[in-house]
């Protein structure tokens, strides 16, 4: 059984948020956590699939690697994020690989107590398609991005996510490196460079790990513009 404060995390994620209370007891008590280093790999690309994944602290990242060796980052999960679930529950291979990119602590759900409980109570099949909906729609917002968007507008956006305010200046920690940022954003490195250097004009300052942002409503204005008119004005 997990501990409470882990058991509260898990319990906030959309894979156990809606279960009912009986379903969500069975599967904590089946859970264990596991703690990884910095640059663990949590599976490869083509393993069975036999777990569920919840993220507990810290950030862990799903990528492909295609036949040439490049990487393509797939998603990018942190506390709350659950993983896994579509292709454990039916014992396909992964997809993706998934690797800690910070010290991760991580709940491992055996996918046949999940399993046991689809066939008990196909309420609980709700949760499932909830979380792949999820998914599913990160995955349209990150096309929308790279199709509708600048790659300047597509940082801003990131940062907005990570962004303590609505309003007003702040700053904001980088949570992972800016190799991997980039990836996230479907960017090359010298690309993200040159976006970060094109935020200057609207007041986003970035010195190693922190972002110093002066009007977050402006830079929620700036996502919003036209990607032409974005682009002539953060010139």
């Amino acid at each position: 059984m997990a501990s409470t404060e882990v058991e509260i995390i898990a319990r906030k994620s959309t894979l156990l948020a809606s279960l009912p209370e009986p379903a969500a007891v069975t599967l904590l008590s089946a859970a264990s956590c596991t703690k990884f280093d910095r640059g663990a790999t949590l599976f490869l690309q083509g393993e069975t699939a036999t777990t569920i994944h919840i993220v507990i602290n810290g950030w862990v990242k799903l990528y492909r690697v295609a036949s040439n060796g490049s990487e393509a980052v797939v998603n990018v999960f942190t506390k709350g994020g659950s993983f896994g679930e579509a292709v454990a529950l039916r014992g396909l291979p992964y997809p993706v690989s998934a690797e800690a990119v910070t010290d991760t602590e991580i709940m491992q759900i055996p996918a046949s107590v999940y399993t046991s409980l689809l066939r008990r109570d196909p309420e609980v099949a709700i949760n499932v398609l909830a979380s792949t909906f999820q998914h599913l729609r990160s995955l349209v917002t990150q096309i929308e991005q790279m199709k509708a968007h600048t790659g300047a507008q597509r940082v801003a956006e990131f940062l907005l996510e990570l962004c303590p305010c609505t309003e007003g200046s702040c700053v904001v920690n980088l949570p992972y490196d800016k190799v991997l940022i980039a990836g996230r954003l479907g960017m090359k490195p010298e690309s993200l460079s040159r976006a970060f250097s094109k935020l200057r004009g609207i007041g986003v300052v970035v010195d190693r790990h922190d972002a110093a942002i002066e009007d977050v409503g402006r830079l929620r204005d700036y996502c919003e513009e036209d990607p032409a008119a974005a682009w002539n004005k953060a010139l």
